[in-house]
């Protein structure tokens, strides 16, 4: 083969190349921008899930102040009732009981 031919070869190579890098280069641009999209898409769902669930955190809430705002007036009973007095007086009565 002759430096001619060789160099023509060699060219078309270094043609082909930077064609393929070039057909690459714009697959990557599309895919890219595909993701970006999608990523987009994704991040106001995100926010849109992450706002519901902040309103469901805060409803929770809400409800387990008024339960615990309910249940305040028997803490006193419930707490009277716990007592080691009372419970000794309660274990008392049910011994009498069984006799």
């Amino acid at each position: 083969m002759t430096a001619a031919i060789l160099s023509a070869i060699g060219i078309w190579l270094l043609v082909a190349g930077v064609l393929v890098i070039i057909i690459e280069l714009v697959l990557m641009a599309v895919w890219g921008l595909a993701m970006g999209r999608r990523m987009q898409a994704l991040s106001r769902q995100l926010s849109s899930e992450r706002a519901e669930l902040q309103a469901d955190v805060e409803r929770l809430k809400r409800a387990m102040e008024e339960t615990k705002a309910l249940w305040r007036p028997y803490m006193r009973i419930l707490r009277w009732l716990r007592h080691p007095l009372v419970l000794a007086l309660l274990g008392s009565y049910r011994r009498r009981m069984v006799q």
